[in-house]
This record gives structure tokens, sequence and C-alpha cells, in this order.
């Protein structure tokens, strides 16, 4: 199985059509057909059924393509690494990160890090909850950016701490318990949680963590706009770090609830897969991460101290 028909195989499934599949791989029509009947005949299967609309994937077609995919990543990764440890800094580099550190972070990182490696494409993806960590997991991004969830597993990820923020309770301006004065009076109140279920949003833990139960969640999101929508326009209450809160943005529409019991403190950190082959870009990244954390929590901190 040579790697260019696995080439035509996926530009076919992806544009739809052979003409197009043709143009992106660069050769003639015929011959990527030529290409993908050899394939499907050293498989002893038919990969692709076409119809007067273009082409479509096969149940065996859907499956040679994912792994064709994963194949075409992993072999894209290590060109990216032996360029990178040769010295020439190319590739790309996909980071996901909370809002948190895309606001206060990201612009600085990135500002210093395509200046020095010009070369490296970066994309960033905003990821309001990343407690699971899947994306991480999966292999869709080299660098997770954001709160370290207690029950993480350090045997499966380095950890590189960067900041710590307090999430704070937060509803929207005029609300009828912006003057609540502990926890214990919001326990009845409709809380956003955010992340995949109610059990486990940072809410649940900050009630449990001053001996509170849990109160029942009234919206669960996993967006940023969801959440200042829900918490800026309805009577709802919910958790943000403190630095969004007060952010211009957000705090002409948002309060922050003088409730007694201390914030959930929580660490921002790097977050990479401990059995990944870690590439320079992402070391280098992460030390630019580093940078914009320090100057960020050195301006952020009351003159005097």
């Amino acid at each position: 199985m040579k790697l260019t028909t696995l080439t035509a195989l996926v530009a076919s499934i992806e544009e739809g059509s052979l003409r197009g599949a043709a143009r992106r791989v660069g050769v003639s029509q015929p011959a990527l057909t030529k290409m993908l009947r050899e394939l499907e005949v050293e498989l002893g299967t038919t990969l692709l059924e076409r119809t007067s609309r273009g082409v479509l994937p096969t149940a065996q077609g859907k499956v040679l393509y994912e792994h064709a995919v994963n194949v075409g990543k992993e072999l894209g990764a290590a060109v990216d690494t032996i360029n990178q440890l040769g010295g020439r800094m190319v590739g790309e580099l996909t980071v996901g990160a909370v809002p948190l550190a895309v606001m206060l972070l990201m612009p600085e990182t990135l500002r210093t890090f395509g200046r020095e490696f010009p070369a490296v494409r970066l994309r960033v993806t905003e990821e309001l909850y990343i407690a699971q960590l899947q994306r991480l997991r999966k292999g869709e991004v080299d660098v997770a950016v954001g709160g370290v969830p207690d029950d993480l597993s350090r045997g499966e990820f380095v950890v590189e701490p960067l900041m710590t923020t307090r999430m704070v309770v937060v509803v929207r301006k005029a609300h009828p318990l912006a003057r609540a004065t502990s926890l214990q009076d919001l326990a009845a109140a409709k809380w956003v949680y955010t992340g995949a279920t109610p059990q486990s949003g940072y809410a649940r833990t900050l009630f449990e963590q001053h001996g509170l139960k849990a109160p029942s969640g009234g919206a669960t999101v996993n967006s940023t706009l969801a959440l200042l929508s829900l918490l800026s326009t309805g009577d709802f209450v919910g958790l943000m770090p403190q630095q969004i809160a007060e952010h211009p943005l957000a705090k002409h529409f948002l309060s922050i609830v003088p409730v007694a019991e201390r914030g959930l403190d929580l660490q921002v950190a790097a977050m990479l897969r401990r059995e990944s082959e870690v590439l320079p870009a992402v070391r280098h990244f992460i030390a630019h991460l580093h940078r914009a954390a320090y100057h960020h929590t050195r301006e952020a901190r009351p003159a005097g101290e």
C-alpha cells in the first residue's frame, strides 16, 4: 500500500469528486482513478461509490480513510520533528486554551513566539472546560492551557504551572441576589454549570469545598458565549475567573457577588501528553507562555508588593 494512493483516497473523500481530488493531488483525473483502482484491487474491496453528485466512501472506505488521515498526521509530525531537531523551526502547532488564557496569555505569547519563529503556524482553539482533556488525549492539540483538575492523572500528563486565578460568583447587574453574602443564600438559585455535566462543574467543587450541598444546575454550557449570555441576561448564577468578570468587556453587564466564602482557587497550567514526543517548537512555546504569565502576574500585582 503506497502513501500516494492513500493520499488519493483521502483527497477523493474530502473533495467529494474525482476531479477535485485530482486537482488537489496534482495529477490527471485518469491517473487518480488508476491509483484508486489499484488500491481497491490490492484490498479486494470497493472503497468509493460513484454517484451523479460525485463519490462517497463505502463502509470499508471510511475505515481506511480514518487510518490514512492518522497516518498523514503522524508522518507530518515526524517531518516537523526532524526539521526542528535539525534547527529548522517549521511546522504547525495547535493549542487548546480556556478563555482566561486566550484573554490574558495568548496575545503576548503569540506576539513574541511568532516574532521568534515566524515559520511555525499556530492554531489556537478556545476550550471553555478542559477537565477531561479529551482533545489532548486524542492528539488533536499539542498543548492544552487551562485549569488543572484535581483528578488529573499526573502519570498521563506533564503539567507546567503558569499562574493562578480565582473563580468568583457572578450574576447580571441588578440581579436579586447580587448582594448575597454567603453561598447558602445562593443554594436555591439557578446555577449555570460549565462542562460536560453538572457533576464535573466548578460550582459543585466550590460548594463542597465549604461543606455545602451543591446546587441544582439550571443550565449546563460549554461555550464562553453561552455562559456570558445566560449570566448577563437571565437570573442565573455562575462561576467565572475573576480577571474575566472584571474585564471591561464583562464588568458593565456582570457583578461579582460578595459572598463571605473564598472563591475557588484554580491553577492555570500548560499540559502535554507524557508519552508523546515533545516538539522543540512546543518547548519554545511553553517558554513564551511562562514569560507572558510572569509579565501578567507582575503587572497585576498591587503597588508595593
